[in-house]
Order: structure tokens, then sequence, then C-alpha cells
């Protein structure tokens, strides 16, 4: 019985170190979200100057919905298989929350609220990418 713990403790030691395919992922996943936001900043702009700027709006933000669903599953990917923090599921989980609050408030057409939150999102999406890129250059 003594010979069964051995292996499962050296498995359980080699799994504490993250994988560099689930850090990629998730650095990925960061900066597609970032670039997003940065586009829905500029479909803003053309939603006031433009005829189509309502429908690259509507596109860009499905495109963030979608990116920051991706963030979620590369997060939970890096942290259960890949043995990495649990600490980037609480950040993705609150831009879910934060991308659901903004779809309720451009649906509602409440600029005073869903501007200033839209780049509140745009500021702490480069926060975490900026994050992202430093841990990762520490580790390498």
């Amino acid at each position: 019985m003594a010979v069964a713990v051995e292996p499962t403790t050296t498995t359980t030691a080699t799994t504490a170190t993250t994988s560099p395919r689930g850090t990629v992922f998730l650095n990925v996943s960061i900066a597609l979200q970032t670039v997003a936001l940065l586009f829905q900043a500029v479909t803003a702009g053309l939603l006031l100057s433009t005829s189509y700027g309502h429908t690259l709006h509507d596109v860009g933000s499905r495109v963030i919905y979608g990116a920051t669903m991706l963030y979620v599953i590369a997060a939970v990917l890096a942290w259960r298989p890949g043995g990495g923090s649990p600490r980037p599921i609480l950040y993705s989980t609150g831009f879910l929350v934060l991308a659901s609050v903004q779809v309720v408030l451009g649906i509602a057409h409440m600029p005073a609220l869903h501007v200033p939150l839209g780049v509140v999102m745009f500021g702490l999406s480069v926060l975490a990418l900026g994050h992202a890129f430093t841990t990762a250059r520490r580790r390498s």
C-alpha cells in the first residue's frame, strides 16, 4: 500500500506547476477581450457619426461577450488541469458579470452608465493583460 501512495504524491507535485499551454491560452483570451473592447470604443464613436455604426457596435458587443466567455474557460483550464492559480477565474467571472450589465445598459439606452462602464471594462482588461504578460515574462 505504501508503494501506491508514492506515485500519487509524485503526480500531485508534478501538477502543481502551471502548464505553459494553459497560460498561453489564458493570455490570448485576455488579449482578444482587450482588442474587442477597443473595437467597441471605436464603434461607439461610429455609432454617433455613421449609419452603420449601430450594426458594428451590435456585432462588437457579441464578440466581447464571446471573448469574455472564452476568458472564463481559459481561466478554468489554466487552473484545474494546468495547475495554475484560481484567481483568474474570479477576474474572468467579474468581467462576464460586467459584460452582462453592459449589455443590459446598452439595450436600455442608458449611455450615462453604459459609456463609463465600458471605459472601466477597457481599463480593467488592459490591467489584466499587463498582469498576465508580466507574470508570463517572470516565469520564463
